[in-house]
């Protein structure tokens, strides 16, 4: 009686696990197409299409090409807002420099030509000019006019008294700006003095 419910007992489970196995084997290829097992638990099965798994990874390409446009146009920004800034701040500096030399030329033409003829103020500053190109002389307009031996305001501080209390005449401010601007009524002349030679334009002659 033992022996029949042993064999009974090992029919049994033997049947269990013949039904088991015929189920994994039936089970496994019933998958409908184009879906995936992706876990199993306890049994269960969790099916996620493929479609969906391709779609995440595309929204996350998207993402990351959008941010990274994003910084490299921030960055362009930042470096154009730069160049601009530097840009104007050399024009500034330009422009503070040559209203420097401006001032400076109508005072040293003020000291020198004040009393001459507009077209002899002009050319005073051509003399600058002409020296400042010139590889005999410095090559700034401050230190032409300062070189020593060379303008006598300079050399007895009625140049620097002008220049610092802004007392020459618009005329000379108007001279040093068209001497600037590249105005020559004496061609390559260096000097001028009250001699007798060379071009005469009021009391001066330019040689």
């Amino acid at each position: 009686m033992i022996k029949r419910k042993k064999m009974n007992s090992v029919v049994a489970v033997v049947s269990a696990c013949s039904l088991m196995a015929g189920f994994t084997s039936e089970a496994a290829p019933s998958l409908p197409e184009g879906r995936e097992i992706t876990s199993t638990a306890e049994n269960h099965i969790i099916e996620i299409p493929r479609d969906t798994l391709q779609v995440v990874p595309d929204r996350l390409i998207v993402s990351a090409k959008d941010k990274i446009e994003e910084e490299q146009k921030r960055i362009s920004e930042e470096i154009e807002q730069r160049e601009r800034e530097a840009k104007e701040k050399a024009e500034r500096e330009a422009e503070a420099l040559r209203a420097q030399y401006q001032e400076l030329m109508a005072s040293i033409i003020f000291c020198e030509a004040g009393n001459q003829p507009y077209e002899g103020q002009v050319a005073v500053g051509a003399v600058i000019m002409n020296r400042v190109r010139s590889s005999v002389y410095p090559d700034s307009i401050e230190a032409v006019i300062y070189q020593s031996g060379q303008f006598g305001p300079a050399s007895t501080g009625w140049l620097d008294r002008v220049r610092n209390s802004r007392g020459y005449t618009a005329t000379a401010m108007q001279a040093a700006a068209d001497a600037l601007a590249g105005a020559n009524p004496i061609g390559e002349c260096l000097y001028f003095d009250q001699g007798g030679r060379g071009m005469k334009i009021g009391a001066h002659y330019f040689h």
